[in-house]
């Protein structure tokens, strides 16, 4: 874990990961394809999740951040972007997904409030730099409090359009959030960040955001477009 990192922090971040976990429950239960696997899955999760926390918690992330590709990157990220991908390319997932209420999918989106207030928490904590926050160059807060707002207008009938248009700039925000966090940690890619590198990204708790939080909010971008393309 981070040394000198306010307890309350971690603590913010793993109800932040917990309330991402519920909202991905949320979204299996709103399709009867899943309804009943729903606690199986989101446990598969959960085992997931525990499996980087041991490794950020035994350091291996930590150790040795000039290796190339990065460790998290290569044992944390890649894994579940490869299922990410993979869901939506094999024909009997892309069943299941496209059964997947549109409105669970949208509110996934709220995590995003809590995950930024925490970004701008850790740059107060000197464990980021600030150009990943709302004051630098982050702007992906506003995809979470516009999120219930698309909710409420979708169900009064809004064009579909619309909401494919707002799921393309939000994803937008998101790649630019990745790439600004990939780009400022202490790696052979660091562009940004030099005066305040982000080593939250590979420390417990705070690892959970790039291989849970991140791939479950990009998930929900691209089965939304899916499904709303379809409809369209």
């Amino acid at each position: 874990m981070l040394q000198n990192i306010t307890p309350s922090l971690n603590i913010f971040f793993g109800w932040t990961t917990l309330v991402c976990l519920f909202l991905v429950h949320k979204i299996l239960k709103s399709s009867l394809k899943t309804h009943r696997h729903s606690l199986n899955i989101c446990m598969g999760f959960v085992v997931w999740m525990s499996i980087q926390a041991v490794l950020t918690l035994k350091g291996f992330y930590a150790n040795n951040p000039n290796s190339f590709p990065p460790k998290i990157v290569l044992f944390g990220i890649l894994p579940i972007m490869v299922l990410t991908i993979s869901l939506l390319i094999i024909p009997q997932t892309r069943k299941v997904i496209d059964s997947f209420s549109i409105v669970s999918l949208t509110y996934l989106h709220i995590v995003r409030i809590p995950v930024e207030i925490a970004l701008y928490w850790l740059f107060l904590e000197k464990a980021i730099p600030e150009i990943m926050t709302f004051e630098g160059r982050n702007f992906d807060i506003l995809a979470g409090i516009s999120a219930p707002l698309m909710v409420y207008f979708y169900k009064k009938g809004m064009n579909p359009k619309l909401l494919i248009a707002w799921n393309i700039m939000a994803l937008i925000l998101l790649v630019n959030i990745v790439f600004m966090a990939i780009f400022s940690t202490e790696t052979p890619l660091q562009k940004f960040g030099f005066e305040q590198p982000n080593i939250a990204i590979i420390h417990f708790p705070f690892s959970w955001l790039a291989t849970f939080i991140v791939p479950a909010v990009f998930f929900s971008h691209l089965a939304s477009l899916r499904i709303l393309l379809k409809k369209a």
